[in-house]
């Protein structure tokens, strides 16, 4: 019997798989809300940039700038919610985008052209840490695609017979971190270049290739002016990203100059649990490489300059206790290269590649079987708002207000403390007070007995004062 359709190659069994993934993560990038307290919060600074048209001072709050982060991030997202509007699919767009254009940039590292030009994107895309910020708001995608473009630019740089437009990309990439997460991008990538061209046979009149002057002009035109004039707009914003974002909250993980984190304190150390929790799926096979390879590496350049990209950023951030999980997102790209790089010499199988699979494919069932949904809704105000009717009622934050309810009511709630609640003497029954339950049990128990709860998920309660007061009767 004649086949109907030709046998897949390894081309298209990999082309397949990613594409899956990526199908995968587009779903779940329109499906699921964007979550307190990260997530929820970038998506607020986008939208309201957006919603103001003030590019410049990126804003928590009407009128209240956010000094923590440069603009990257941020400019890509009020971009297409500007397009396209605010729904969660738009929001995350960009990083989407932004993890397609490592995927892509990858293929060309394979070692042979006999190999899939899809594998090591797919590698790359099945790491669980990648998978995830191909759909998070936050500034960490944008960092790890400007240190990826600086690495390999330089690595395309040092060869005569690559384009000289490599030469420019590495400043550029520079420039683009600036303006992704601030001079982070030169501390995780200027010295493993260094170490790298010590450790290996490079001939240093080599750098000469590149314009250095030229170059850095080039960084710092991209990066300088949004820095300046932010600062002219908003005095104070380069002493506490420079100073406080940088060295105080490396130094001290408590540091009390924060305004708008939460403490990040980790064992010491703690970046390599981090680390290994990023690339599961194939750490075993990693290990198998380097015991492999462990004699001969030091003698293939290319496997020493992923090497020391890979492990560069866990050994920085090894002596901080002021870190999370995301941290270890620059390195997947050289990880996963480096399995690439030995694919053929330690045995790979089309078994290895169905175990990456397991985990976004096991995130789908769990999904579909409606086992996480109190999860996501204990994690995000989105599904109190959408039962709410705001063109009747207004929403009053009691004590805390949280970026997701920011970012779905579109900044129309308010905010009032406890006290304030407590001391109301005008019961509005059209107003809608949000209050976290261990603020509600703060309460007096006559101000409870007049709050009537009309929706509540484990972390807070929707309430309205009742049209018809109980009378108070003090508990003996």
């Amino acid at each position: 019997m004649r086949r109907i359709f030709p046998p897949l190659t390894a081309t298209t069994r990999t082309g397949y798989a990613l594409g899956l993934l990526v199908f995968i993560r587009a779903f779940f990038n329109g499906a699921l809300p964007l979550m307190d307290k990260t997530e929820a919060r970038y998506g607020e600074i986008a939208r309201l940039m957006a919603e103001t048209g003030d590019w410049v001072v990126l804003q928590i709050d009407y009128g209240i700038p956010f000094w923590a982060k440069p603009p990257l991030s941020t400019w890509a997202s009020a971009l297409s919610i500007s397009l396209f509007g605010t729904h969660e699919f738009f929001v995350r767009l960009p990083y989407l985008l932004a993890c397609l254009v490592l995927v892509f940039l990858v293929g060309r590292y394979r070692p042979n052209k006999e190999m899939s030009i899809f594998l090591p994107g797919l590698v790359l895309f099945s790491l669980p840490e990648f998978f995830l910020h191909a759909g998070v708001v936050s500034t960490d995608t944008f960092l790890s695609l400007s240190i990826a473009l600086v690495m390999l630019s330089f690595w395309e740089g040092i060869h005569e017979n690559r384009s000289p437009l490599w030469r420019y990309l590495l400043f550029i990439g520079m420039g683009l971190g600036l303006l992704a997460k601030g001079p982070i991008v030169g501390i995780l990538t200027v010295p493993p270049i260094l170490l790298w061209c010590a450790l290996s046979d490079f001939k240093w009149k080599s750098l000469l290739r590149f314009p250095i002057v030229v170059g850095a002009l080039i960084s710092l035109g991209i990066a300088v002016p949004w820095y300046v004039w932010a600062e002219m707009r908003s005095p104070g914003f380069i002493d506490y990203f420079i100073i406080g974002e940088h060295f105080k909250r490396y130094l001290d993980s408590s540091w009390s100059g924060d305004k708008y984190g939460f403490p990040k304190q980790q064992p010491l150390g703690m970046v390599w649990l981090f680390l290994i929790g990023a690339v599961l799926p194939w750490l075993g096979r990693f290990f198998k490489v380097v015991k492999t390879h462990r004699k001969t590496v030091f003698k293939d350049r290319w496997a020493l300059y992923l090497l020391l990209w890979l492990l560069w950023t866990p050994l920085f951030f090894t002596s901080s206790k002021s870190l999370i999980h995301p941290y270890t997102l620059p390195v997947m790209v050289p990880f996963a290269l480096l399995l690439v790089h030995y694919w053929g010499s330690v045995r790979f199988s089309n078994k290895q590649l169905a175990v990456a699979l397991v985990l976004p494919l096991s995130i789908c069932g769990v999904y579909f079987s409606g086992r996480v949904n109190a999860v996501f809704e204990n994690s995000s105000d989105k599904f109190l708002i959408e039962k709410l009717a705001l063109e009747k009622n207004q929403l009053i934050a009691v004590e805390r207000k949280s970026y997701s309810s920011q970012f779905y009511s579109k900044g129309k709630i308010g905010f009032m403390s406890l006290d304030s609640l407590s001391g109301t003497t005008k019961k509005d029954t059209s107003l809608i007070y949000f209050i976290e339950h261990k603020h509600f049990a703060k309460l007096p128990e006559e101000t409870k007995l007049e709050l009537n709860v009309i929706d509540q998920n484990k972390k807070k309660g929707a309430y309205q004062w009742r049209s018809r007061v109980i009378p108070y009767i003090p508990i003996e």
